[in-house]
């Protein structure tokens, strides 16, 4: 059945003008979406640096699966690759502008690998087809995925105009990503986070 993803946003904005922005995702049913990640880039850029975030940077090959299924790492950043099985892997990916290949290494091993390119890379086992995961590869510091109830907080996105955007590897549109604008409150209290939130997509 297909379903079709909606957002709803909200900002807390601080004295310091800098906004707490909330996404929820939910298909037509009302039913919680797990793993979109949702991005923002003000239109004023990104500070310079690299870019950390919380989590860390591995998918871990455990039990013939990858955990977790979708990664957010920073673009040409190293993403580490332990294999925790019994059995040997072959991590490899296809997808444009992030190909790759880490060929077969045993339990307790770790490999890793640093994306290039920003977009998405879809991950294999050259060694066991059912083997699935997603790297999300950004740009902006301002970046997290939902989960398991569909929420997810974007802290201290800077006031002004911004783009949004939503991706998930089921997301029926081209890139499988949906693209907004928005704009930032400023001032203390809770403010609305402006923009045309209208576009709905469907989830194969």
């Amino acid at each position: 059945m297909r379903a079709l993803l909606i957002f709803i946003l909200a900002c807390i904005c601080g004295p310091a003008l800098a906004g707490d922005l909330t996404v929820s995702v939910r298909d037509s049913a009302g039913r919680p979406v797990r793993d979109a990640v949702v991005t923002v880039t003000p239109d004023a850029g990104v500070p310079r640096g690299p870019i950390r975030f919380s989590w860390p940077l591995r998918i871990v090959q455990q039990d013939i699966q990858f955990q977790p299924y979708v990664l957010i790492a920073p673009v040409g950043q190293p993403v580490a690759f332990p294999n925790l099985d019994r059995v040997r892997h072959h991590v490899y990916s296809f997808s444009r502008g992030n190909r790759f290949e880490i060929e077969l290494y045993g339990r307790d091993q770790t490999r890793s690998h640093a994306f290039a390119t920003t977009g998405v890379a879809a991950l294999g086992c050259n060694i066991h087809d059912q083997m699935l995961a997603y790297v999300r590869i950004v740009d902006t510091p301002w970046a997290g995925k939902t989960d398991a109830s569909g929420d997810v907080v974007i802290a201290g996105i800077p006031a002004g105009a911004a783009s949004l955007k939503i991706w998930h590897p089921r997301l029926n549109v081209r890139g499988n990503e949906s693209a907004y604008t928005l704009t930032i409150g400023t001032g203390p209290g809770r403010q609305t986070a402006t923009g045309d939130f209208s576009g709905r997509a469907a989830v194969r």
